[in-house]
């Protein structure tokens, strides 16, 4: 009878399978190709990509950018993620009343995050003249600000929008937390360690594979924000807020030259495999297993 059922499994994948060949390796080979061709389906090799890297061109100077907001947006959030994650959940694993609708209230704005109705709103409390935050700040005798007149005010918002999503991170650090022994603590109590001591030479080292798991998936993650920038702030003002994702969608979608941002989403794949690969190897020096 096991003999009999050994073709089970692959039967069982084939959905999997079926979705991963149609929606993902698919257009992954098809963008690939379409970036190695011009507009004409003409093979040109590595031009497009040439053309993206270089300054002077009217594409390149926008990519660059890109790569450079990009960057900030990612090392600026991707952190900031972790260590408010990390805080809440420390702080949800103590034994508190109501501790459960806490929970859920953190991880709300997790579900709602991404809808475009959300995204309005967020963009409504940051106006500059009847915005909550601004009047928040005037009642406090400060000088509202012009949230969306200046790169780093509408870079702030754009992180804090990814950062309040925190919910599904704080849910996996929680379950970390509770699955370290007490009776390390205990030891570390009768030795006089103090609470302070006993996060930093215990809790963490304990979790480091789930930091490293929450890092690699917010990383990713981060990478490919596409609908803040899009909606909020429309990659302005003057680009300092248009990710690649998005540039890539404008190039492909709006301007109409798929063969280009065929090429981009190539680098983008690229960079995003390559930070991933550097922090699983870099896991080796902090990364603590118990086995």
């Amino acid at each position: 009878m096991v003999g009999e059922k050994k073709w089970l499994p692959y039967v069982l994948l084939l959905p999997w399978a079926g979705g991963f060949l149609l929606f993902k390796l698919y257009p992954f080979i098809s963008s690939f190709v379409l970036s190695l061709t011009n507009r004409d389906d003409e093979f040109v090799g590595w031009e497009n990509f040439a053309k993206i890297f270089d300054p002077e061109t009217y594409y390149g100077g926008l990519f660059l950018n890109g790569l450079k907001v990009t960057f900030l947006y990612v090392f600026v959030t991707v952190p900031l993620i972790l260590i408010v994650s990390l805080l809440v959940a420390w702080v949800l694993s103590k034994k508190i009343k109501a501790v459960g609708a806490f929970r859920v209230a953190f991880y709300v704005p997790t579900l709602l995050g991404a809808n475009i109705a959300i995204l309005i709103l967020w963009r409504q409390l940051f106006e500059k003249n009847d915005g909550l935050v601004n009047q928040a700040l005037n009642l406090l005798g400060i000088e509202g600000v012009n949230w969306f007149g200046t790169a780093g005010g509408s870079m702030t918002v754009l992180v804090l929008l990814r950062v309040w999503q925190f919910g599904s991170t704080m849910l996996i650090f929680l379950s970390a937390l509770k699955n370290v022994p007490v009776t390390l603590y205990e030891a570390a109590t009768i030795d006089g360690a103090s609470k302070t001591q006993q996060f930093f030479h215990i809790t963490l080292p304990m979790i480091t594979p789930i930091i490293l798991f929450n890092g690699i998936m917010r990383l990713v993650d981060t990478f490919q924000v596409f609908n803040g920038p899009n909606v909020i702030t429309e990659g302005g003002p003057e680009n300092s807020t248009r990710v690649l994702n998005l540039l890539i969608y404008q190039v492909a979608f709006v301007h109409r030259n798929l063969n280009l941002g065929s090429a981009m989403s190539c680098v983008l794949f690229l960079i995003i495999t390559v930070f991933t690969i550097a922090v699983f190897r870099s896991s080796r020096y902090w990364v603590y297993y118990q086995d």
